[in-house]
């Protein structure tokens, strides 16, 4: 083998630092962004965040009523919709607003019902110690709350309720009957809230039925209903009738009466903001205009410490006027990183807004094919950034909040040589179920005709598919013959 030396000419892609920077927090979420600039925040004396003030309640209060009162306005004058609805696109106004984008009208929270941050176990033994329960009830009460699952069902049987107990009472010479643990069960089902503690649906609804007032119009044939459960579950009407002695009125009554009941107790108790995801981005309606902003309220405002930027000096080659060089460069290279994450994600979301007015403004029957790569030519970037930027980013609109990419849908061709896409079909579907004869549901093919006479042209086992994803059952399942 020969060894030589010589010079070659390549090209080669090299990441920058401060490249590879921008494209990680590219692809971070708004609460892995806000983790990573208090870590900056913490390791780098340059870099330091603004504080910013509310507005007043007062000003805030009456800018909620002019926008109330331009809705009004706007929603009574409306003959009908333009061909093309501009999106308008809001940067400079996010480093100038004040207030949460979630504090304006459209956005306004509805009442919250929920017990705060007490969680279910805690209200149950809340009730429990007001009881005046002999040690070992309690003990039991106990450990039965200890076995509540989020739901507010018993997670455990009887036999491991008792020797739980008799594990507690090992010091003392006494066992623990099943009866004793069945007593102190049904005191706490009848707590609140009613049915707490049941080992399964039924007994759940028994529970709560037979809590209600005796004059309670079909109370009865509700409890006698729940005797024959395993028919109820399966729907087989005709059963029922045949084995209550019910006729089809009364039946219907009775179970309308079980459908005001709670199937799941607990779940009043869960914690629903722990899934709460915070937007990156809100749409709103003003003017006629679909006006597109970054969500303020994730964005913190990031500046050089103005004071050890002032202690630089450019002469000094000193250990720590370096260390301050240093850190400014990174600095700067950290907030302008942060900058282009915020840019760019604006881009991308006014340009799927752009494109998906027709969701914003009848929903998800209006929802158009989209694809990442329409996206990436559009704004100009890669396929992998838009993927990145609309990864764990949240777009809150007047009809909910949703990621990036559910906006992305593949595409069905229609009969009159257009697109629909997959979303779209899927809202039809489930709207037509919705408006079915429950006495006679439609069936996949029917629904399948019923969507080639809109234009959009599917196969039965498409529609299935389809259906299957809205986990709507079938529509032999779906079938009610009263």
């Amino acid at each position: 083998m020969k060894l030589s030396i010589g010079l070659k000419v390549a090209n080669s892609l090299s990441l920058t630092p401060q490249l590879q920077q921008a494209i990680r927090l590219l692809q971070l979420s708004s609460l892995e962004l806000e983790q990573e600039i208090q870590i900056q925040l913490d390791s780098n004396p340059l870099l330091e965040k603004l504080e910013e003030e509310n507005h007043s309640m007062e000003s805030l209060d009456t800018i909620k009523e002019e926008q109330q009162e331009k809705e009004l306005s706007e929603s009574l004058n409306a003959d009908h919709l333009p061909d093309e609805l501009p999106v308008d696109t809001d940067w400079d106004d996010v480093y100038t607003h004040q207030s949460s984008a979630m504090e304006r009208p459209e956005f306004e929270e509805r009442e919250d019902n929920r017990q705060g941050d007490v969680s279910l176990k805690s209200h149950m033994l809340e009730q429990i110690n007001l009881l005046h329960f002999s040690p070992v009830d309690r003990l039991i009460a106990y450990c039965i709350v200890d076995a509540l699952d989020e739901k507010g069902y018993l997670d455990a049987e009887i036999e491991e309720i008792i020797a739980s107990v008799q594990h507690l009472l090992e010091q003392m010479d006494y066992d623990v009957e099943e009866d004793e643990v069945i007593a102190v069960l049904k005191l706490i089902q009848r707590l609140d809230p009613i049915g707490i503690g049941s080992r399964n649906l039924a007994e759940c609804l028994m529970v709560q039925v037979e809590s209600l007032s005796e004059l309670e119009p079909f109370r009865n044939e509700a409890i006698l209903l729940l005797k024959h459960y395993g028919l109820l579950l399966t729907n087989d009407l005709n059963k029922l009738i045949k084995q209550t002695g019910l006729n089809a009125e009364i039946l219907r009554s009775a179970i309308d009466l079980l459908k005001t009941l709670k199937p799941y107790p607990g779940m009043e108790f869960e914690n629903k903001d722990s899934d709460y995801q915070i937007p990156d981005v809100v749409v709103m309606k003003k003017d006629g205009h679909w006006h597109v902003q970054l969500n303020p309220d994730v964005m913190p405002k990031l500046r050089i410490n103005p004071y050890y930027s002032g202690m630089i000096r450019r002469a000094d080659q000193s250990d720590d006027n370096q260390y301050l060089r240093n850190q400014m460069l990174e600095a700067k290279n950290f907030i302008k990183s942060v900058d282009e994450r915020h840019k760019t994600l604006l881009k991308v979301a006014t340009c799927i807004v752009k494109h998906q007015r027709d969701f914003l403004e009848i929903g998800a029957e209006g929802m158009k094919p989209l694809i990442l790569r329409d996206v990436a030519d559009e704004v100009e970037l890669h396929e992998s950034t838009i993927s990145r930027v609309t990864t764990n980013k949240f777009l809150l609109t007047p009809r909910g909040l949703f990621e990036l990419k559910y906006f992305f849908s593949s595409h069905v061709s229609t009969t009159v040589g257009g697109e629909a896409s997959s979303t779209a079909i899927r809202a039809k579907i489930k709207k037509l179920i919705a408006d079915e004869n429950p006495r006679k549901p439609l069936s996949d093919n029917i629904i399948a005709n019923l969507l080639k006479e809109d234009g959009i042209d599917v196969a039965r086992r498409t529609v299935a598919k389809y259906r299957e994803s809205l986990h709507i059952p079938s529509s032999s399942d779906r079938k009610v013959l009263i």
